[in-house]
């Protein structure tokens, strides 16, 4: 086992452990894609977002970004 720095403390690393455990559950940080159980407007919404990002190669949009593309959807704010 690892100590900390300085100290005698010692830090179990779970990376080495024995991954025989019956763990039926999801993996961690892999994320789903809930758009089949989404509303259709909502799956409309993520795939303009999709495609936006593909557009302009972004990982990522900014709320700017995203109100563009709602906009371009044919949101307009009701008066």
């Amino acid at each position: 086992m690892a100590t900390v720095f300085g100290s005698q403390e010692q830090i179990l690393d779970r990376r080495s452990g024995d991954r025989t455990e019956n763990y039926n559950g999801p993996d961690r940080r892999q994320f789903g894609d809930s758009r089949e159980h989404a509303r259709p407007e909502v799956a409309e919404l993520a795939n303009a977002v999709d495609q936006y990002k593909l557009r302009h190669r972004r990982r990522f949009v900014t709320y700017d970004e995203l109100y563009e593309v709602i906009r371009e959807l044919g949101y307009v704010r009701p008066e």
